[in-house]
């Protein structure tokens, strides 16, 4: 199976949320874990925020910024490229999705045309997780 994580369901494999341990069940099983290259800076941003609203925990955020830091080569990066960006673009007229979510779902789209295998988009945005079924993606039965 390849396991696309929008950043969303990213972090919940570093951060103990709602759902982690789900994902963590499910990247285990994944033959491959599939990102958007827009991942990265959503999710120091994500880390960045949640050290300004509780500075106490700066010191567990810095060992989860090490931890994905040595994961992410091991993930499939997927390039935001001119027609990715339009394709994101037309997502997000018809979706009514934001930028970066419309972004997001034209990288899970483009990895999937491309590929035979079992494909599971993982989100926790329910506008967004939607959008994957109507574009015929498995996903989480929750968002």
């Amino acid at each position: 199976m390849i396991l696309f994580a929008d950043t969303s369901a990213l972090v919940k494999l570093y951060v103990q949320e709602a759902f982690s341990d789900v994902m963590r069940v499910l990247a285990r099983e994944a033959r491959m874990i599939a990102v958007s290259r827009i991942a990265w800076a959503e999710a120091m941003s994500a880390l960045a925020r949640r050290v300004r609203e509780r500075p106490a925990d700066a010191a567990s955020i810095e060992a989860v910024r090490t931890r994905l830091r040595a994961d992410w080569p091991a993930y499939a990066v997927i390039e935001v490229t001119q027609p990715l960006v339009e394709l994101a673009g037309d997502y997000a007229d018809t979706f009514a999705l934001r930028a970066y979510d419309s972004v997001q779902l034209a990288s899970a789209r483009t990895l999937q045309e491309g590929s035979s295998e079992v494909f599971l988009f993982a989100c926790f945005d329910a506008r967004l997780q939607k959008a994957a079924r109507v574009l015929g993606m498995r996903t989480l039965d929750k968002p």
